[in-house]
């Protein structure tokens, strides 16, 4: 089967542009990736903070420049002012950030209210900024019992609704008590390796695409919608 009548009516030619390589940013950031990590327990012992803390010595022996948000004392969503510290804290956080990690505990077949409070108080847009939007995302999780990829799943499904760049390669620790030492460090184990190898890849996506993430997110109905907008303002203006 062919497609024969090649005509697109329906379209904006002052807006339609074929996807041209020529239209990269060719100039390499030199600076340290800087990379993001969120994780959602409060407990004294959290494993999946023990995680985010691992990712980040890697993160750091992989040339990047990290950050850990804490998330005690962040408030629910829409139970406080967003001039609140704390979300103040966490925004300023993700505006600076390149890449994110986000790491859950599994908790009822889902993520915890610790880390969707988190992802809720990030908004899509800050006034003229979207602070999410083409940014590098790897997401994982841990468990107290058998192995599941429900919250990763999940968070994918977030990443996505963010505008995020979120990476093929996921970490699902299972058991993840069993696989801490008497001094929270992970043990040698292929959950271990498997870390390594999302942090491998955040990083890599990371410096493939930070030059060039307002030209990969740059969408053709935002710019049919915006020309709109514009020329109803010419217009309103000229009455």
């Amino acid at each position: 089967m062919s497609v024969t009548d090649l005509s697109t009516p329906n379209l904006n030619e002052d807006e339609f542009a074929i996807p041209d390589v020529n239209q990269f940013n060719r100039n390499v950031s030199t600076h340290k990736p800087k990379i993001l990590l969120l994780y959602g327990s409060l407990r004294k012992r959290s494993f999946s903070k023990l995680v985010v803390e691992e990712c980040a010595r890697l993160l750091i022996r992989m040339g990047a420049e990290v950050r850990i948000f804490d998330p005690k004392g962040l408030p629910l969503p829409d139970g406080e002012e967003d001039t609140h510290p704390k979300v103040q804290e966490l925004r300023e956080l993700v505006v600076w950030s390149e890449g994110q990690v986000w790491c859950s505990p599994e908790r009822h077949g889902s993520m915890t209210g610790i880390m969707k409070s988190q992802i809720d108080w990030i908004p899509l847009s800050l006034g003229a900024v979207r602070p999410t939007q083409g940014k590098t995302l790897a997401v994982m999780q841990v468990e107290g019992g058998s192995q599941s990829f429900n919250v990763v799943n999940q968070l994918r499904v977030l990443g996505r609704w963010m505008r995020m760049i979120t990476i093929p390669n996921q970490s699902s620790v299972a058991k993840a008590f069993l696989e801490f030492d008497d001094e929270d460090r992970m043990k040698p184990s292929s959950y271990y390796n498997r870390i390594v190898d999302v942090m491998e890849e955040l990083i890599k996506f990371t410096l493939l695409t930070r030059d060039n993430s307002d030209y990969l997110v740059d969408r053709y109905s935002e710019r049919v919608e915006t020309a709109e907008q514009l020329m109803q303002r010419v217009n309103q203006s000229s009455q």
